[in-house]
Order: C-alpha cells, then sequence, then structure tokens
C-alpha cells in the first residue's frame, strides 16, 4: 500500500525492540503487522474488526479520518511514528514523517519514533 497514498501508525512499547505497524489508506484498504524487530519478524496484526478509514476533502485540503479498533493496539506506553506517503496527480510522491533520521525515507527506523502514545485510562 505504501506505494501510493497512505497513512501510517507505528507503535513501539516502552523497552523493547518490537513494534508494530498500520497502514491505512484512503481507498479503506488497511494492513497491520507486528514486527519483532527493526524490519524483522513480520508477521500479520490480527485486530477484532476493521479501522474505520474516511476521506473528506476540500477545495484545497483533505482530511484523513482512522479510528483503529483499542483492542488492537498495544495496552501500554508507546513511542510512535507518524508517518504518509502522498501521492499527487502525475504519480509525485512524497514521503512525510515526524522526523527523518536520515535522507531517504525510513519509517521503520527507531530514531523515527519521536512522539509517546500513553497508555489508555483505566475505565
Amino acid at each position: 500500500m505504501w506505494q501510493t497514498t497512505c497513512f501510517e501508525l507505528f507503535l513501539c512499547p516502552e523497552g523493547g525492540e518490537a513494534y508494530c505497524e498500520f497502514n491505512l489508506s484512503p481507498s479503506e484498504r488497511w494492513n497491520a503487522y507486528d514486527f519483532t524487530a527493526y524490519r524483522e519478524g513480520m508477521r500479520q496484526r490480527e485486530l477484532p474488526r476493521e479501522p474505520g478509514c474516511t476521506i473528506r476533502q476540500g477545495s484545497s485540503f483533505a482530511i484523513f479520518d482512522a479510528a483503529l479498533p483499542r483492542a488492537g493496539l498495544p495496552t501500554g506506553s508507546c513511542a510512535m511514528a507518524l508517518t504518509c506517503v502522498i501521492e499527487e496527480r502525475g504519480g509525485r510522491k512524497s514521503y512525510w514523517a515526524l522526523d527523518h533520521a536520515t535522507d531517504a525515507p525510513d519509517f521503520h527506523d527507531p530514531a523515527c519514533f519521536i512522539a509517546q502514545l500513553a497508555a489508555p485510562n483505566a475505565a
């Protein structure tokens, strides 16, 4: 999916190398993967239901809404990376991230996991 417009969320639970990746597309296609370490041990991540994906387009912008099932997320606090690939009309692509650790985009690079996602509150 990353070969056209898609949005990605990477979560790495505190204290480990394992992480998960969620790929979400305006076409409503999605994938979820678990990795044991940097680009190693990839396997499908099971979710209790499909994520909800909606694109809202304005005259000069678009808003992408995504809802992941809470039960499909790690239970503790996580380092987080938010990324996206944008394909424009004509095929030009740009690669966006909170941080690019190198000149070439590598969204799996642990150095890109610069945000924090707090563990959910017990309810």
